[in-house]
């Protein structure tokens, strides 16, 4: 039977969200419903509201998130109604050609709810195949990662996204090995969390780049080593002062601008490593010699959602976060309700947060 639940909805291209109440079908089979706990404000749902994804709309947003199984298809088996699972965009399908060459992290077929969640009959769009601005949502079965309910979900909800995007890109993209110099390019919530990556994977320096002092102190706070201010400063430069003139072991780019690209690009030590997780404009580019690039050798690697195996690495970092070794907790600036979005796009668009986080209420 359809549900009735409040979510956040944007009708239109670059207009203020809305709270509407949608319509949830029961699940499926290979679905199941979530009531959601808490969703974190991610920078891509403002893509979409803006129109900058598709022009798919209405869009159901959100899609950081967190809650727990309420009801699961005739055919799923995991996860199970009464499970606190945290939802991902990467359901793998396990038949593409990278998850038959045992690459699932790459996977290019995954998985969505087959039916549409419905505003007014009208079918919505669901931030990446997710839709947690709401009560309850409907998602594929692989969607949604069971995890240790010690977590709150306030904190567990951002390893869905942007978190993990940045512990990814450092500790999976980036390879970040015992020893090794970093320096991340951009010190919002996915930077930070790069810093903390590299931290847990054994890094001794951590050099922090931003243009604001205010996010530098965050980075210092996540275990950033040494900081540069790139307004007062050429960024490049005291990279390498910072390294004994080398340059970094990796540098990990976190802004998505073609400037941002460049510099990390030669922040590089020789043969190093540099990792892209920013997420760019669609008509962004960047202008490298072909010769510097030659020269400098190492790898230039984009980093997809962390090149994460939600099944594999969801568990893992809950379990650092049990254990203290992750903080998970200071990422969180604040917790508002559904209908306090549109504010906090603003908020975020300003700087002045690392994570809002929708507390939708559900025990």
């Amino acid at each position: 039977m359809t549900q009735e639940v409040r979510a956040v909805v944007a009708r239109s291209e670059g207009n203020p969200v809305t709270v509407e109440v949608i319509e949830v079908p029961d699940p499926g089979p290979g679905e199941v419903v979530v009531a959601v706990q808490a969703c974190g404000v991610c920078h891509t749902d403002l893509h979409y509201r803006d129109g900058r994804i598709t022009d798919e709309f209405p869009f159901l947003l959100g899609h950081e998130a967190a809650g727990i199984v309420e009801a699961v298809g005739p055919d799923v088996t995991e996860p199970a109604v009464g499970d606190f699972v945290i939802l991902n965009w990467r359901a793998v399908c396990g038949e593409c050609r990278a998850c038959r060459r045992g690459r699932p992290w790459y996977c290019f077929a995954t998985h969505n709810a087959t039916q549409a969640m419905t505003l007014d009959g009208r079918a919505l769009t669901p931030a990446l195949g997710i839709g947690a601005f709401a009560e309850k949502t409907l998602v594929a079965a692989g969607q949604a990662t069971k995890v240790d309910r010690r977590v709150p979900p306030e904190v567990a909800g951002l390893l869905g996204c942007g978190v993990m995007a940045g512990l990814g890109a450092a500790m999976n993209t980036g390879e970040v090995r015992p020893g090794d110099s970093v320096a991340v390019f951009g010190c919002g919530g996915v930077g930070d969390a790069a810093i903390a990556g590299a931290r847990l994977a054994g890094a001794t320096k951590v050099i922090a780049v931003d243009l604001d002092p205010r996010k530098l102190a965050w980075a210092e706070e996540f275990g950033a080593t040494d900081t540069v201010l790139a307004s007062e400063v050429d960024p490049v430069e005291a990279v390498r002062e910072l390294t004994g003139g080398f340059g970094a072991d990796v540098c990990i780019e976190a802004v998505g601008l073609p400037a941002v690209f460049e510099q990390a690009f030669a922040a590089r030590d020789l043969a190093g490593t540099l990792v892209q997780v920013g997420v760019p404009a669609p008509d962004a580019r960047i202008d490298i010699a072909m010769i510097d690039f030659f020269g400098r050798g190492g790898r230039l690697k984009p980093s997809w959602y962390g090149d994460c195996l939600p099944s594999r690495d969801f568990p893992m970092l809950v379990d650092l976060y049990l254990q203290g070794r992750l903080d998970l907790d200071r990422f969180v600036s604040e917790t508002i309700p559904l209908e306090g979005v549109e504010e906090a796009f603003g908020r975020m668009e300003a700087g002045e947060v690392l994570r809002s986080v929708v507390s939708v209420g559900h025990v």
